[in-house]
């Protein structure tokens, strides 16, 4: 027979859902706690500033990121018809409501100019950040938008610290935003200098490039070839340098190709120069002079 009071057995009822929860939390938590190396998070070492924007967003507001400057911004990329970009709605919902007071969502739609079209899904989503239209001036000081979802991750100083390119766990855009907020994070935060990652106009500072093998090069060579990749423009169609394609869109083959190309050209040179170098020629030393006699056997 159950000889708990009805109160307490009540109240033990009661509480069987937040000790459910705890469990759980803590079950979620253990993971991490037995991890021997925490997650990484990575920010650029020396951000660029965002590139500033005017635009009327879909309920005719201003909308610029001067106007929410001093908050983490979100600047989301997406279209209406891209699943992966309606995938990740929901998430940046939530943290929009958790984090309303000093983080800020934007959504900036490309591809579209239908705005009712638009409107009609950011209803249905139910989505609580400003939405606008993207012109193509914007597009391309983002970098051209190759891919989609694209998100950039801005700083409360308005300088753009990371870029991420597809769907992505939202537990790192969280993880991030709490960071740039001084809020605990249970994360490594690392840095990195750009080469391209982020804003392409930084790829002449990249020692390597997705899809190309130097190793057969000497440093020398290396430089030389670096440099035409940067000063050679990509013959895909694309108006970007080699190495900025390569970065933008490594599945290209024909900037693959090229910097190939490139690579085998700069590497036979230097084996002609070597076959076409003349022997050296052994240099006899010479007897070193006489030591000078003494004085006192000079000739009087």
């Amino acid at each position: 027979m159950n000889t708990t009071p009805p109160t307490r057995r009540h109240n033990s009822l009661k509480l069987l859902p937040l000790c459910l929860l705890s469990l759980a939390t803590f079950g979620l938590l253990l993971p991490l706690l037995a991890s021997p190396q925490l997650p990484v998070i990575r920010f650029v070492r020396d951000p660029d500033p965002a590139p500033e924007f005017q635009l009327k967003d879909l309920a005719g507001k201003d909308l610029s990121l001067a106007s929410v400057k001093g908050k983490v911004i979100l600047l989301n990329f997406w279209a209406t018809w891209c699943g992966p970009c309606r995938a990740e709605i929901p998430s940046l919902i939530e943290l929009q409501n958790h984090y309303k007071d000093r983080l800020q969502i934007i959504g900036l739609v490309v591809d579209d100019d239908d705005p009712d079209a638009v409107k009609q899904v950011v209803d249905s989503e139910g989505i609580n950040y400003p939405v606008a239209i993207a012109n193509n001036q914007i597009r391309f000081a983002y970098g051209g938008i190759p891919a989609l979802p694209t998100l950039f991750v801005i700083n409360p100083e308005g300088r753009v610290v990371q870029k991420h390119v597809g769907l992505y766990n939202p537990v790192i855009y969280e993880t991030e935003v709490r960071a740039l907020l001084d809020m605990p994070i249970t994360a490594r935060v690392e840095t990195f200098p750009d080469t391209g990652e982020i804003f392409l106009k930084h790829a002449d500072r990249a020692t390597m490039l997705p899809g190309v093998n130097t190793t057969k090069l000497t440093p020398e060579q290396r430089l030389v070839a670096l440099h035409k990749f940067n000063a050679e423009e990509c013959p895909c169609g694309c108006k970007l340098t080699l190495a900025q394609c390569r970065i933008n869109d490594p599945a290209c083959g024909i900037s693959k190709d090229r910097a190939a190309a490139i690579i085998e050209e700069i590497y036979a040179a230097g084996e002609k120069g070597k076959a076409e170098k003349p022997a050296s020629v052994p240099v006899a030393t010479p007897a070193p002079p006489d030591s000078p006699k003494p004085f006192h056997e000079k000739a009087g």
